[in-house]
């Protein structure tokens, strides 16, 4: 069980590594409630896959939290289909995301009716990425960053191929992440957070 995160200075950093004997609500409770007592404040948006028992997690735990659904495992439900579904992702804002929803919509609901449904009903779930500046969206719409840790992870893992015991496994797999971690913070940021802190700034002003 691995989270990553970007801090206000736009840096990313590898939170948390534990391993846990089954992908449960409640081990991710309990792995955000350390998280939570380690001093994790401030979350503003959470990025997972539709796991039920994380996103129940993250919920109870991470209350003031958006949560975005990642859109890649999203599609790969529905891209074997209808290919153009992609596009929804890579508009300016909400507003046209909608319109191009509509359409599609329109389009496909006499051919595929039962699927266009299951879009409907689903799919605000990863459009929430549209509330962060659109500076932000590229790297807040997926989780293709920590997918790309968990590859390198398996990639070495393998090599191993069967540990003697829990500790062990953890030792490789928190090295890894710590060797990614100090690059991390040794890159360039990652995003502008100033982008998001003036976005909130106008959004005060508005209700104001």
């Amino acid at each position: 069980m691995i989270a990553i995160g970007i801090s206000w200075d736009g840096q990313r950093q590898v939170l948390a590594v534990e391993l846990a004997n089954r992908e449960s609500q409640s081990s991710w409770k309990d792995f955000l409630i350390r998280l939570k007592e380690r001093g994790l404040s401030g979350v503003e948006f959470v990025v997972s896959d539709d796991h039920a028992g994380l996103r129940k997690a993250i919920s109870e735990v991470l209350t003031e939290a958006a949560w975005q659904r990642c859109y890649v495992h999203f599609l790969r439900t529905v891209l074997d289909y209808l290919q153009e579904l992609r596009w929804i992702y890579d508009r300016r804002d909400s507003q046209e995301a909608n319109r191009d929803l509509a359409a599609w919509i329109t389009k496909w609901q006499g051919k595929y009716p039962k699927l266009v449904d299951w879009a409907e009903n689903n799919i605000g779930e990863t459009l929430t990425f549209y509330r962060l500046p659109r500076a932000h969206h590229k790297h807040m719409k997926s989780t293709n960053m920590l997918e790309r840790l968990n590859e390198e992870i398996k990639r070495r893992t393998r090599v191993v191929r069967i540990f003697p015991n829990i500790a062990s496994c953890l030792r490789l797999v928190r090295a890894l992440c710590v060797e990614t971690h100090e690059t991390w913070l040794e890159d360039n940021r990652y995003i502008n957070m100033t982008f998001l802190a003036e976005q909130k700034k106008e959004l005060l002003r508005m209700v104001a």
